[in-house]
């Protein structure tokens, strides 16, 4: 694979830094980082974005994450490794990654409505949009991904 550009942040400089901006509130904001990990490796797991997956593997890795739940990210419904509000933020991802097939399902968004305030309805909301333009931009301009993973904290819980 042959990236088709590499200087694309240094050309879109002020569309870069709003959407890292973006980010920086994302993590400022109400939804806890474990959550935003799992719903940005499995909307980059569905967009098949090597860049975005190595990216938030790595990051969920330091702060805390297992190895085995972000190895069963993809299969979550058949594992009971996540609460109800993780299954209930991974299934919004999918419905909202996917919205030219599922039209956002409102029993996606009860399960939402019931497990995250309305504050954190929004966040999240947001938070899947955003890793779906990162993915885009990634896959389009076909970005190289890092090669390596960190080892699992010993406190990983």
């Amino acid at each position: 694979m042959t990236p088709r550009m590499t200087d694309h942040f240094d050309r879109a400089k002020t569309g870069y830094r709003a959407l890292t901006g973006f980010e920086a509130a994302l993590q400022a904001g109400p939804l806890e980082p474990k959550l935003l990990h799992l719903v940005k490796l499995r909307a980059s797991q569905i967009n098949g974005c090597a860049f975005c997956i190595q990216m938030h593997t790595a990051e969920a890795l330091q702060d805390g994450e297992t190895h085995m739940r972000l190895h069963m990210v993809a299969g979550w419904r058949d594992s009971p490794l996540f609460s109800d509000r993780e299954r209930a933020a991974l299934a919004w991802t999918e419905a909202l990654t996917l919205i030219a097939q599922t039209g956002a399902p409102d029993a996606d968004w009860q399960a939402v409505e019931a497990a995250f305030s309305p504050d954190e309805r929004a966040w999240l909301t947001l938070a899947i949009g955003a890793i779906n333009l990162w993915n885009r931009v990634q896959v389009g301009l076909r970005a190289r991904h890092a090669m390596g993973l960190p080892a699992e904290r010993a406190d990983a819980a």
